[in-house]
């Protein structure tokens, strides 16, 4: 039975969906104002890990990732660009789609885009209003009045009373309380904006998932995915603006995956520390930093570096290595297999992939020792659960495409080797090795005739 850890509940809890057989699931996507980076990298691939078990083990799954195409750095960088919004939003949705392509994330179900929703956000806002959890302040805003809200904090752990206490929240002068939040902007000149009852101007961040994840999903859902970094005041103010709407409870299950981390700090745009899937990708097979990502358990931090690029590359090669050569079978999985068994365990246990792993390394080790093609299609087919292994092994050991030696050269070069071989020319042979070596080439000689590499 699978097991989630719950950041409400603060332990990992059996999953029960609301819906037997079915499960609704929200997660937090991207604000289209640049290239994603690996922290947004590692949301994708660790909910795509997530929506793929979910089917594997036989749920129905409804899968929304929204897309957030207005807000206060869109339009400055729209401006700074000297282009309209949609053009900057547009292209990097655009990128944002062939990043996760690379990175074998399959499309959610549904991926809304804020500017479409903006009547459902306008609708509830007008409910909390005549509930009295919001109130129109006499500039054309709409706060949140988070007072009026008796739960609020209890995803964060956070007391009103603390949050005061240590207040970095700006207080201006038409809040009741500074840590009332937006949910609507007053227009400001050369902005976007929409007609509303209190004015022209458009939503604030926090109300976009509100009304995006009750329109597609419904009061009350199974799973809210995200960051780390959105528990608090995101998912918070979410959770209050949503159950102060409706008076039932939001959401089962939340779920926030750990930072990407470099030097001991948060990768993010802010801090300008932080690496575009692009730049990683010109350098890292795409699949290598899908298994670096997968390879951390999703809540732990994950520490970035070319070290740990390369110690995910040698360990992935060990795995497609085990498969070269072979006639890997299509297998239907067993799940009683001692193996499979193994695998199914460690993912139920709130997605435990390093044990999963564990069982890859265990069955790449079998199928070297002889129990080739039986270990070798299990090995295949466990790992498509986490999308990995699914490619010939010479694509992934050759690396075609990446920087360094052509392919082309590297076979040149071997077909003379071989030729210095038969003329027993033993000296050139070396040689030719040496040089390959040199590009980072390894030569591994068989009964079969000589194969290639990439270290």
């Amino acid at each position: 039975m699978l097991k989630i850890y719950n950041t409400l509940a603060r332990e990992k809890q059996l999953f029960v969906p609301i819906v037997p057989g079915k499960v609704s699931m929200y997660v937090c996507g991207m604000t289209v104002y640049d290239y994603c980076h690996l922290g947004h990298a590692r949301v994708m691939v660790v909910f795509d890990m997530v929506n793929r078990w979910l089917r594997s083990t036989g749920y129905e799954v409804s899968y929304v990732r929204n897309i957030t195409d207005i807000d206060d750095k869109i339009i400055a960088r729209a401006n700074e660009n000297g282009e309209t919004i949609t053009a900057l939003t547009h292209r990097f949705i655009e990128a944002m789609n062939e990043d996760a392509a690379q990175l074998g994330v399959q499309r959610p179900d549904i991926e809304p885009r804020a500017t479409d929703y903006i009547g459902e956000m306008i609708t509830m806002i007008s409910t909390l209003i005549d509930k009295a959890h919001a109130y129109a302040a006499d500039n054309g805003d709409v706060y949140y009045s988070v007072s009026s809200f008796s739960h609020y904090g209890k995803l964060s752990g956070k007391s009103l009373e603390d949050l005061r206490a240590g207040e970095r929240v700006e207080v201006g002068v038409h809040k009741r309380d500074p840590m009332d939040f937006v949910l609507w902007k007053a227009a400001k000149p050369g902005e976007p904006s929409w007609d509303s009852p209190w004015g022209a101007g458009r939503p604030g961040w926090h109300i976009e998932c509100s009304a995006m994840g009750e329109h597609h999903l419904g009061d009350h859902f199974d799973i809210h995915g995200g960051g780390q970094d959105l528990q608090f005041p995101h998912h918070e103010n979410e959770i209050a603006q949503s159950e102060g709407a409706h008076d039932c409870s939001f959401v089962n299950y939340w779920m926030h995956n750990g930072f990407i981390r470099v030097d001991d700090e948060k990768m993010s745009k802010s801090l300008g520390n932080f690496f575009t899937i692009r730049e990683v990708l010109e350098k890292y097979d795409a699949e290598v930093v899908r298994f670096f990502i997968l390879r951390a358990q999703y809540r732990s931090p994950l520490n970035y570096s070319d070290q740990h690029l390369n110690d995910a590359k040698q360990a992935l090669t060990r795995l497609y290595t085990a498969l070269r050569g072979l006639e890997v079978p299509l297998v239907e999985i067993d799940w009683q297999q001692p193996y499979a068994a193994r695998f199914k365990q460690a993912l139920d246990d709130d997605f435990n992939t390093p044990e999963a792993f564990a069982v890859l390394f265990d069955l790449a080790s079998e199928t070297n020792r002889g129990e080739a093609l039986a270990s070798a299609g299990l090995l295949k087919a466990l790992a498509g659960q986490l999308g990995l292994l699914q490619r010939h092994p010479d694509d992934f050991l050759k690396g075609d495409g990446e920087a360094g030696i052509a392919v082309e050269e590297i076979e040149r070069l071997i077909e003379e080797r071989l030729l210095a071989r038969k003329h027993k020319n033993f000296s050139e042979a070396d040689r030719i090795r040496t040089v390959l070596a040199g590009q980072g080439v390894i030569l591994e000689d068989t009964a079969q005739g000589t194969t290639w590499r990439r270290q």
